[in-house]
């Protein structure tokens, strides 16, 4: 399941531009990859990211994975009702499974992104 309305990183991020915001979080192919989510540790309302760097941490039954930002700016906001019921990323990691959301500080700031058929292209190699 590959949305086609969003943007994709090599690290199996995506991102969905809604305005002045993006929103970003892990695709199902990550997700799949992990396991059973347990525990999310998330950056803070106001830090800033830069693009590929580490954000935060998704822990699952499997193992312990970085999650980077796929585009440079500033947190609003952190998904947290995720607090305490991290499985939500697992049923549904397009909706309500969303980590983060972004001001970017890019004019464009889907450039270098991929488009869902060159991650399907990735995920599927």
């Amino acid at each position: 399941m590959i949305p086609e309305d969003l943007y994709y990183s090599e690290e199996h991020e995506w991102v969905r531009i809604e305005g002045d915001v993006a929103i970003v979080g892990i695709t199902d192919f990550a997700q799949e990859q992990l396991g059973d989510i347990v525990y999310v540790d998330l950056p803070s309302v106001g830090d800033r990211v830069e693009s590929g760097s580490v954000v935060g941490e998704l822990e699952s039954t499997k193992s312990v994975s970085d999650i980077f930002s796929p585009l440079s700016g500033e947190v609003v906001a952190v998904n947290e009702s995720l607090d305490g019921a991290s499985e939500v990323i697992n049923s549904d990691p397009y909706g309500e499974g969303w980590l983060v959301k972004i001001r970017p500080s890019a004019e464009d700031p889907t450039e270098g992104l991929l488009a869902s058929t060159e991650y399907a292209a990735l995920v599927s190699a």
